[in-house]
C-alpha cells in the first residue's frame, strides 16, 4: 500500500494527461478585446474517420474534449455576432493535451476563419512529466534492427541502457532505465491495457527468448505512436519507473495498406566468425515479411485495421571445441567396454576432431592425462551449431461508433515462436543436438468504452487481458535414457533428454541443466477514469484493479547430471560424482491489486495551472493456488490470515538429490 500525493506548479498550459491511450483538445475562446466568451460552442472532428464530439465553453471561456482518438482534428468554433473559427490540422497524441486556443472575430456566423492547426506550439512547457511521444512518422522512416520497437524507446531524453538486464537469456536488450529508475520499474500498455509479463516485468510482446532475439514481435507498422514518461501524475500507479504507453493503428473512411519484406543474408557477403578457422563463413539468414490493411466497415462508424508480420531466421554459431580423438575411444575402449556407454556413443553425441594435431600419441588408458583427459594441444574442433527463429505475429483493431457520444474499440493480438539456439555453450559446450528450444506463445486482448455524459463529463472503461507462454527445453526431449539402458529415475516425458554429462576436458554432452523450465503468465487489467470539467478545474478519478497468475515449473537438474575424471572412466561407466533433483516444483501463484485515484488540474491564470491528486494502491499478498506456498509468522506456530502482514516464504520445489559415488555402471545402469 502506498500513499502519494504530486503537487506541480507549471507555467502555462498544456499539461500531458495520464493514464489514457487517447488525447485531449482543450483551449480558451476569447472575443477581439481578449475577454473570455462563455457558452461557445466547440466542435472537434477527426478528419480521417469523422467522428465528432461537441462542447460548450465555461464561464471562464475554457473547454476541454478528452479520451479522443490518436489523429488529425480540426475544431470548429461558433458563436452568434462572432465569425465562425475553424483551426484544422490539429494533432491530437496519445496521452496528450494539445492546446487550442481561438480568438474569434466579429462578424456572421456564416462567415468563416480558417487558419492551420500546424502553426500551434508542440512544445509541452507546463508539465512535470518528463520523457516523450514518438509517432508513427518517425517510426516509419527510421530503420529499425530486427523491426524491434522497444529500440525506438532509446530515442526519447532520459532513457539510457539499464544495467539490471535480467533475463531469461543473457544479452537480452529492451530493457532500460528511464532517469535513473530500476530498469525493471517500468510499465508497459498496449491501447491502455497491461502489456507486462508478471514475472519478469518486462514487455510481454517483444520479450526475449533465448540469446535477445525477441520471441515475439509487435508489427511496427501497426503502431500509431509510443508515449514514454516518468514524474508522472496521481492517476498512473503499479511502478515506480517509466510509463511506455503504445497505442496502435485504427481504420479510417479510406482504404489504406502495405506490403513489406526485409532480407539479410550471409550469401552475398560476411566476415568469417573469429573462431572459425575452417571453411567459409557461418551462414546466416533473417527474412521479414508482412502486411497491413485498414478501412471502412460502416463509412464514419465502424472501422477495421488488420495487421500480419514474420519472421524466418536460421544460421550457426560458430566455435570451437575438444572432443574425443577416435583413435583414443578404440584404445580405452578395447580394455573397458560397457553396454550403456556403447549405446550413447552409437548417437554420436561428440562430432570427429576435424583440426588436425600432428603431435597425437594414444594416452595410456586410465592415466587421466594426455588425449584421455581432454586436449593438451588445444581444441581439435572447429564446428557450427544451427539455430533457428520462426516468428508469427498479427494484430486486429475494430473502432465503432454508436453515436457520438458511445464510442467502443477491441483489439486482439497473437504472437507465436519456435526457437532453438545453442545455449549449452553456457555450460561449456556447443555441440550440435543439444540446444534449447524455446517455443512461446502470446495473446493481448484490449477492450475500451468511451461514454460522453454530457459535454463537461466523460467515462471511459478498459478491460484487458493477456498471456505470456514460454518454455525452455533440451533439444532432445524426445529422448528416454531408459531407451539405452540409462535409468535416470525420471519418469516424466518432461523431464527427458540426455543428462548433463562431464568427461575430463572433453566438451559436456547433453543440454544445459537449467532446463526444463516453463511458466505461463495472466494478468487482468480493468480501470475505469471519469473525467468532470467544472469551471477552471478539470478533475478526474478513478479505479484500477490488477489480477495476476504465474503458473511456473522450474526442473532444474530433474535430468541429472554425470561427470566422468577422463575418457577411460567414462567408457567404463565408472562416475565420480552427480546428482538428480526430484519433486513438485510447479507452483500456481496469485496477487489482486487495487488503486484508487483522484486529480485536478486546477487553471488559475491563463499562465498559471496548478496540478495535484492523490492515489491508493494496494498490492495483495501473494498465494498460491494449491496452498504449496510456506508462511512464516515468528509470533505463532499457527497459520494466519492471508491478508495478515506477514512475510511469505516461497519454496520453489521440494527437492530430493541424489549423490553418485565411483562405482561402474551395470548393463542396466541407475544414476
Amino acid at each position: 500500500m502506498k500513499l502519494r500525493v504530486l503537487i506541480a506548479f507549471v507555467l502555462l498550459s498544456t499539461m500531458v494527461v495520464g493514464q489514457t491511450f487517447r488525447g485531449t483538445i482543450l483551449g480558451t475562446v476569447t472575443d477581439p478585446s481578449g475577454a473570455v466568451v462563455a457558452d461557445a460552442t466547440v466542435k472537434v472532428r477527426n478528419l480521417a474517420t469523422g467522428l465528432e464530439r461537441t462542447t460548450t465553453t465555461s464561464a471562464d471561456g475554457s473547454y476541454s474534449v478528452p479520451e479522443l482518438p490518436v489523429g488529425s482534428y480540426s475544431v470548429t468554433v461558433s458563436l452568434a455576432g462572432f465569425q465562425t473559427a475553424i483551426t484544422t490540422s490539429v494533432e491530437v497524441d496519445v496521452a496528450v493535451e494539445r492546446r487550442v486556443d481561438v480568438p474569434l472575430k466579429a462578424g456572421k456566423v456564416t462567415e468563416q476563419v480558417e487558419v492551420s492547426g500546424e502553426e500551434l506550439s508542440i512544445v509541452n512547457t507546463t508539465s512535470a512529466e518528463l520523457g516523450g511521444t514518438i509517432t508513427s512518422s518517425t517510426i516509419e522512416n527510421l530503420p529499425v534492427n530486427g523491426r524491434d520497437y522497444t529500440k525506438l524507446i532509446y530515442l526519447n531524453p532520459g532513457v539510457a541502457g539499464s544495467p539490471d538486464q535480467i533475463s531469461d537469456s543473457p544479452g537480452s536488450f529492451g530493457t532500460f532505465s528511464m532517469n535513473g529508475s530500476r530498469g525493471r520499474a517500468n510499465n508497459f500498455l498496449l491501447d491502455g491495457t497491461d502489456m507486462n509479463d508478471g514475472f519478469r516485468n518486462d514487455p510481454a510482446i517483444n520479450e526475449a527468448g533465448v540469446f535477445g532475439d525477441p520471441a515475439t514481435i509487435l508489427p511496427i507498422d501497426a503502431i500509431a505512436e509510443v508515449n514514454v514518461i516518468s514524474n508522472y501524475g496521481a492517476e498512473y500507479g503499479r511502478n515506480s519507473g517509466a510509463v511506455v504507453d503504445i497505442v496502435t493503428k485504427s481504420g479510417t473512411n479510406q482504404l489504406h495498406g502495405s506490403l513489406l519484406e526485409f532480407n539479410r543474408t550471409s550469401s552475398i557477403g560476411g566476415a568469417r566468425n573469429f573462431f572459425n578457422t575452417e571453411g567459409p563463413s557461418n551462414p546466416f539468414h533473417n527474412n521479414q515479411f508482412g502486411g497491413s490493411l485498414g478501412g471502412t466497415i460502416v463509412k464514419n462508424k465502424t472501422f477495421f485495421y488488420l495487421d500480419y508480420e514474420g519472421q524466418r531466421e536460421s544460421g550457426a554459431q560458430g566455435g570451437q571445441s575438444c572432443v574425443p580423438d577416435p583413435r583414443q575411444v578404440a584404445a580405452d575402449e578395447a580394455v573397458a567396454p560397457n553396454p550403456v556407454i556403447a549405446s550413447l556413443l552409437a548417437r554420436s553425441p561428440w562430432p570427429a576432431p576435424n583440426i588436425p594435431d600432428p603431435g597425437f600419441v594414444v594416452s595410456l588408458p586410465g592415466s587421466g592425462t594426455g588425449f584421455d583427459a581432454g586436449c593438451p594441444d588445444g581444441p581439435n574442433l572447429a564446428l557450427s551449431t544451427l539455430f533457428s527463429n520462426t516468428v508469427d505475429s498479427v494484430i486486429g483493431k475494430v473502432d465503432h461508433s454508436f453515436n457520438a457520444s458511445n464510442v467502443l474499440t477491441g483489439r486482439y493480438y497473437f504472437g507465436n515462436s519456435q526457437q532453438s539456439f545453442p545455449f549449452a555453450q553456457l555450460a561449456a559446450g556447443l555441440l550440435p543436438g543439444f540446444n534449447t528450444t524455446t517455443p512461446t506463445r502470446v495473446q493481448l486482448v484490449s477492450i475500451s468504452y468511451v461514454k460522453v455524459v454530457n459535454s463537461q463529463q466523460v467515462n471511459e472503461a478498459r478491460l484487458g487481458w493477456n498471456r505470456f507462454a514460454e518454455g525452455f527445453f533440451p533439444q532432445d526431449q524426445d529422448f528416454n535414457p531408459n531407451s539405452i539402458g540409462l535409468d535416470t529415475g525420471v519418469t516424466s516425458p518432461y523431464d527427458f533428454g540426455l543428462p548433463k554429462i562431464s568427461v575430463g576436458g572433453f566438451s559436456v554432452i547433453g543440454a544445459t541443466d537449467s532446463v526444463p523450465r516453463s511458466r505461463v503468465d495472466s494478468n487482468w487489467h480493468f480501470i475505469d477514469n471519469y473525467s468532470w470539467k467544472s469551471g477552471r478545474h478539470d478533475i478526474k478519478f478513478g479505479y484500477e484493479f490488477r489480477r495476476t497468475t504465474i503458473q511456473l515449473i522450474q526442473d532444474n537438474t530433474f535430468r541429472g547430471t554425470l561427470s566422468f575424471n577422463d575418457l577411460y572412466t567414462f567408457l567404463q561407466g565408472t562416475p565420480d560424482g552427480g546428482e538428480i533433483t526430484q519433486g513438485d516444483s510447479r507452483r500456481h501463484s496469485y496477487e489482486n491489486s487495487h488503486g484508487l485515484y483522484v486529480q485536478d488540474s486546477f487553471r488559475w491564470t491563463p499562465r498559471l495551472t496548478l496540478n495535484y491528486g492523490i492515489r491508493w494502491d494496494y498490492f495483495g499478498v501473494v498465494g498460491e493456488k494449491n496452498n504449496l506456498f510456506y508462511r512464516f509468522d515468528p509470533t505463532s506456530d499457527a497459520a494466519r490470515d492471508p491478508l495478515a502482514d506477514v512475510l511469505v516464504l516461497s519454496m520453489m520445489s521440494l527437492s530430493l538429490m541424489r549423490s553418485y559415488s565411483a562405482h561402474t555402471l551395470p548393463s542396466q545402469c541407475r544414476t
